[in-house]
């Protein structure tokens, strides 16, 4: 495994964009991962064989998503402690494959969806949406699908509510040359924006029909 400037084996997200040959890849909330357009499931698979050489030469673990429109690969996050520094490496071979085999990048279509539970402090609801999804625990606060396919849970207290009321919102995890355009065609689409004193880490937006959606792109730029 290769090392970061400061000697790591783990760099940040900011480390990562700015290495050479990563320009097809983003980092959301989940990790590093790159789209790659096709024209049938067969162009897209071809890409697979590489990128199982790849992460074997790596020692890197990603995540492929195959389907007929294209390839999406992704370096997911096992833990806090940051990307693999050798995930630059793999994701710069795969690129230069994807490339010889006419797969286009699109990282306008990377993004990954988290749902951010508000329970009240004295409940604890995590055991019972990881019992009913299946998921497993993530840290102190958050619970995920053990293959990693659905949505990413966080549980957040909240003060001051109803004990019987809990609150869930969406958070969108967008690549940050994308987000203000998403932001832009949620208002477009009868969206209202409810705070943008973060921004551009995070806007949030409500639905016509008040419903939460946070669209943030901190993870893609984090240092």
């Amino acid at each position: 495994m290769g090392t970061s400037t400061n000697g790591s084996d783990w760099i940040s997200p900011a480390e990562f964009h700015r290495a050479a040959d990563v320009a097809d890849w983003r980092v959301t909330a989940t990790g590093p991962q790159a789209v790659f357009s096709a024209t049938s499931i067969a162009q897209a698979a071809d890409l697979v064989p590489p990128v199982v050489a790849a992460a074997e030469r790596f020692g890197i673990l990603p995540d492929v998503d195959l389907r007929p429109e294209g390839v999406v690969v992704r370096i997911p996050y096992r833990g806090a402690e940051g990307i693999p520094a050798a995930a630059v490496e793999f994701a710069a071979t795969v690129s230069r494959v994807a490339a010889e085999q006419l797969l286009t990048a699109d990282p306008s279509r990377a993004q990954s969806v988290g749902i951010y539970v508000a329970q009240h402090s004295r409940a604890d609801v995590r055991p019972f949406f990881m019992a009913a999804l299946g998921y497993d625990a993530f840290g102190e606060t958050d619970a995920v699908d053990p293959l990693r396919c659905g949505p990413q849970l966080a549980f957040n207290p909240i003060t001051g509510d109803a004990p019987s009321r809990g609150r869930t919102h969406l958070d969108v995890f967008v690549p940050a040359d994308q987000a203000q355009a998403r932001v832009g065609a949620a208002l477009a689409a009868g969206g209202r924006l409810v705070d943008d004193s973060h921004a551009p880490a995070w806007w949030s937006l409500a639905s016509p029909d008040n419903h939460g959606v946070d669209i943030a792109s901190w993870t893609d730029t984090f240092d």
